[in-house]
């Protein structure tokens, strides 16, 4: 069994800041990467940013510059300058030995004007 629990999400002002976190727990032999997309009401699903066992990093264009990520088995996302088209629910991603892809139960993010 492996779970992948997020914490952190909530309601905030535009300018302000969040942090959500996601820790992989289980029989997990190895993390190969681990990550956080969103999902905005009536859109796909779609990357944020990623973070592999090396510590390369990958950011969605729009996000660039605002939001950090960082860790490994437990792993965070600053969210600095949001706005409120970062509206979403976040959804924790993970790559994992021998489980294969994982996703968390999403957090909900809501920026208002």
């Amino acid at each position: 069994q492996v779970q992948l629990v997020e914490s952190g999400g909530g309601l905030v002002q535009a300018g302000g800041s969040l942090r959500l976190s996601c820790a992989a727990s289980g029989s997990i032999f190895r993390v190969n990467a681990m990550g956080w997309y969103r999902q905005a009401p009536g859109k796909q699903r779609e990357l944020v940013a990623t973070i592999t066992s090396g510590g390369s990093t990958n950011y969605a264009d729009s996000v660039k510059g605002r939001f950090t990520i960082s860790g490994k088995n437990t792993v965070y996302l600053q969210m600095n300058s949001l706005k409120p088209e970062d509206t979403a629910v976040y959804y924790c991603y993970a790559d994992l030995v021998p489980w294969g892809a994982r996703w968390g139960q999403g957090t909900q993010v809501t920026v208002s004007q």
